[in-house]
């Protein structure tokens, strides 16, 4: 189930934050919302992105099962857009809130519509695969996760 590791990366991130880890680009007098967002920026942003980058096209037949779908040229597309947004938030751990806005948008703009998506697909096809329905809580939890930071800055 390795549709898990989303929510868990968000969760890890929230937990390093609160117990005041410096993230990645931060020091120990970081504030706490500029430390949660470079957490934010470093793991379910970068890493989870690229992850999923690397299941899109290296492992696209068997991540397109996982979702309960077939394997298609647009997979790859997802995946390649996925590598460039997870190196986005990596770069993002180290700039300031500019870069966390612009990149809050694209984060939330992809995601919220995959999440969109993932309940047409359960409602309208009964997909319940936990790849269409586990990643919800990462879909939403994310950009709500940013634009609740992105205030507090």
């Amino acid at each position: 189930m390795g549709v898990l590791f989303l929510p868990a990366s968000l969760l890890a991130a929230w937990l390093l934050s609160v117990i005041g880890v410096p993230a990645p680009g931060s020091d120990p007098e970081t504030d706490f919302a500029s430390n949660a967002i470079r957490w934010m920026m470093s793991v379910p942003v970068g890493g989870m992105f690229i992850a999923s980058g690397f299941m899109h096209t290296v492992l696209a037949k068997r991540t397109a099962e996982s979702i309960g779908w077939k394997s298609n040229g647009f997979q790859y597309e997802i995946g390649f857009v996925s590598f460039g947004i997870g190196a986005a938030g990596i770069t993002a751990a180290y700039l300031d809130r500019s870069a966390w806005v612009a990149l809050t948008i694209v984060v939330s703009v992809f995601l919220l519509g995959a999440a969109a998506n993932h309940i047409y697909e359960t409602v309208r096809n009964h997909n319940v695969e936990p790849g269409n329905t586990v990643v919800l809580a990462y879909d939403v939890g994310l950009p709500l996760s940013l634009w609740a930071l992105v205030v507090l800055i």
